[in-house]
């Protein structure tokens, strides 16, 4: 039998003479970081409908996002500019139906939602049913469906690995004959090989190597306790022979921010052209093994505390901001030019105050004007590319001990997917200003 309010639906659909909804979504293939645009027409007007968003992930879970609409009086729903009256995002946002997703009732817990595979694009099926749903989608036949494919990867962008001279990353070039500015691409404490940032890199014009440092085959940390490491990962990028090989910056988030600051004060074998460093401190061991960050941590673990949910808060371990240069990275040796993004409710690690007191060391050192901080209320730790969905926490896997535990990121989802948003078109037009010759060299991306 069909629901009451999908019984007047059709009734009015009978009157209106070889007319359906018709669910549009452009494209239906793009990059992750492109807008899309949907648009229900040919309802009913005034009528009450849910748009659905659906993905299932790598890891087999479901996740999904709604938007409850109510048809204009030309019979038509334009996510970009009518306003979801409930679900799982309000008002007028385009992108609504990607940031807010989350897993289904019923799930496993602490899920993040995460493209390991490049190769693939992410699937979203997006839907359109008849009434204000908040659950039992599965159950219902949707009015309408459109498959589309979200793609870290643009066409023609070339997926190498690396494994020479020690050093275990994925080398991605954009199409074209070059030659293209580089970057060396390093994720946080999680560890293993994370490629899709970078390959985004690439769609938009960069060579770009995801490097791993911290491997979970723990009988390969011994070829990582060196900054030597790290030197020859940027040599192999700066090598490349599509490489302009001055034109080559770091990029890191968490810890690997702090390896990008690291690197950058005191290498005397590379220079970075610029730095991009998300969710970072210059609080670490210096010019030490990434061991001895670990070390470090343990020591200090007794600062670690538990919200009331019991999940891990790390942002105290740092704190207060040593005064000492043995335990922070001189920012008055940085001579390049550097970008932070701090998320201002992060629970993870202590960025507002590193990125507080990092000004303050390059206003007295006199370098501050190379210093551009992005800073976001309400953005937690965990600061991806856009419409990526947000998680206030998350499992997580201690990098000493492999123990589970859920890490409490920090962060609420709307500021959290704008503070995504803006800061990504802003590292973007950060490296192109920095790493390409001049603005018309840069090349567009597209699928």
């Amino acid at each position: 039998l069909l629901a009451p309010e999908l019984c007047n639906y059709t009734e009015c659909l009978s009157t209106m003479v070889g007319t359906f909804p018709l669910l549009s979504v452009q494209p239906t293939r793009g990059l992750v970081d492109e807008k899309i645009q949907v648009v229900v027409r040919n309802l009913p007007p005034a009528l009450s409908v849910t748009l659905h968003s659906l993905h299932h992930s790598e890891d087999k879970d479901l996740w999904e996002a709604f938007g409850h609409y109510t048809s204009d009086g030309q019979g038509t729903v334009t996510v970009a500019k009518d306003a979801s009256l409930g679900g799982t995002y309000e008002g007028a946002e385009p992108m609504g139906l990607l940031w807010s997703m989350q897993p289904v009732p019923g799930s496993r817990t602490g899920l993040r939602l995460r493209k390991m595979d490049v190769l693939s694009p992410m699937v979203v099926h997006i839907s359109v049913y008849s009434g204000h749903m908040t659950e039992g989608f599965s159950k219902q036949s949707p009015l309408a469906t459109v498959v589309t494919e979200r793609w870290y990867m643009a066409p023609d962008v070339c997926r190498i690995d690396i494994r020479e001279h020690g050093v275990r990353g994925t080398l991605f070039l954009p199409p074209g004959p070059g030659p293209f500015p580089g970057v060396l691409d390093m994720w946080g404490g999680g560890g293993g090989l994370v490629e899709y940032r970078s390959c985004l890199l690439a769609s938009h014009g960069f060579v770009s190597m995801a490097l791993e440092y911290l491997p979970h085959d723990k009988n390969r940390t011994s070829d990582i306790e060196s900054k030597t490491y790290f030197e020859k990962a940027f040599r192999i990028v700066q090598e490349h022979p599509l490489v302009i090989k001055d034109r080559v910056a770091l990029f890191g988030l968490s810890l690997g921010a702090s390896v990008a600051l690291n690197l950058a004060a005191y290498s005397k074998d590379i220079s970075p052209k610029c730095c991009v460093c998300i969710s970072g401190s210059h609080v670490i061991p210096v010019n030490k093994a990434i061991g001895e960050v670990f070390r470090k941590m343990n020591k200090d673990g007794y600062k670690t505390r538990f919200d009331e949910e019991g999940r891990v808060v790390w942002r105290d371990i740092i704190l207060p901001i040593p005064t000492d240069l043995g335990e922070k990275v001189d920012m008055g040796r940085i001579k390049c030019p550097l970008m932070l993004v701090v998320g201002e409710d992060d629970q993870n690690w202590a960025t507002v105050e590193s990125a507080k007191d990092m000004t303050q060391m390059m206003r007295a050192a006199g370098n501050e004007h190379l210093l551009t901080i992005l800073q976001y209320p309400d953005a937690g730790h965990l600061i991806e590319p856009p419409y990526t969905p947000h998680f206030r926490a998350s499992n997580f896997i201690m990098q000493q001990t492999r123990q589970k535990v859920i890490m409490l990121w920090g962060g609420y989802t709307k500021p959290h997917a704008d503070a995504q948003e803006d800061c990504w078109e802003k590292i973007l037009s950060f490296l192109r200003q920095h790493l390409y010759p001049s603005p018309d060299s840069v090349p567009k991306a597209k699928l």
